[in-house]
């Protein structure tokens, strides 16, 4: 099952496809693991056995709290997919258990992939970090994909706010299992563009 249309998905296809995905197409063992440190997923012997691959992406976007919290809001409303070629709905609420769509351009069509908020995670003077705003996504039946993804923004001792994306996974798909090194190429070129994005609206008046 793969949800392609070769004009840009409109809302009620992308309510189509969210209705037909009905449940995650991984191990629910997983489930909320990418809340952990990178360090943590990349030790972790099971993941690797089960045949995810870690990718990991920590960029500075910035400094101050001004700046932390124009990020913060650049996750909340989606501005991190504000992209030529991929969106999400930006009115989608960011909150455990809401479903959406990421919809990519891929030469011709369209692909829509459906997922489902694991978790949401905000602090104040965690450790290492004076404030935090994090969730997770995990994939769901219907998506190339199968896996985890978390979008981060933190501002930290020295006042320097970073983003940061951390996932992992693996093809749910002969199509993905065919393309898969596309596809990772795919996941660090939009965790470049996807900084400049978060970047650029942080950065406007």
């Amino acid at each position: 099952m793969v949800f392609l249309c070769w004009a840009v998905p409109s809302l009620e296809e992308q309510i189509s496809c969210i209705k037909k995905s009905v449940a995650f197409n991984y191990n629910s063992k997983y489930l909320g693991a990418t809340a952990k440190p990178e360090a943590s997923l990349k030790k972790d012997e099971e993941l690797s056995k089960d045949g995810f691959l870690i990718n990991h992406s920590r960029i500075l976007v910035g400094s101050g709290v001004g700046t932390y919290e124009k990020g913060k809001k650049a996750l909340q409303t989606w501005r991190h997919f504000g992209l030529d070629w991929a969106f999400v709905d930006p009115n989608t609420p960011v909150q455990s258990g809401v479903k959406f769509c990421v919809c990519v351009k891929e030469f011709l069509p369209w692909i829509m992939m459906p997922l489902q908020v694991v978790y949401v995670n905000e602090s104040r003077k965690a450790k290492n970090a004076v404030a935090s705003f994090s969730f997770g996504s995990g994939t769901l039946q219907g998506h190339l994909l199968a896996g985890e993804e978390r979008f981060s923004i933190e501002l930290d001792e020295r006042g320097q706010v970073w983003y940061e994306i951390l996932s992992f996974s693996k093809p749910a798909h002969f199509l993905s299992v065919i393309g898969y090194p596309y596809a990772r190429i795919r996941q660090k070129y939009f965790a470049h563009q996807s900084a400049r994005a978060v970047r650029k609206y942080t950065a406007a008046l």
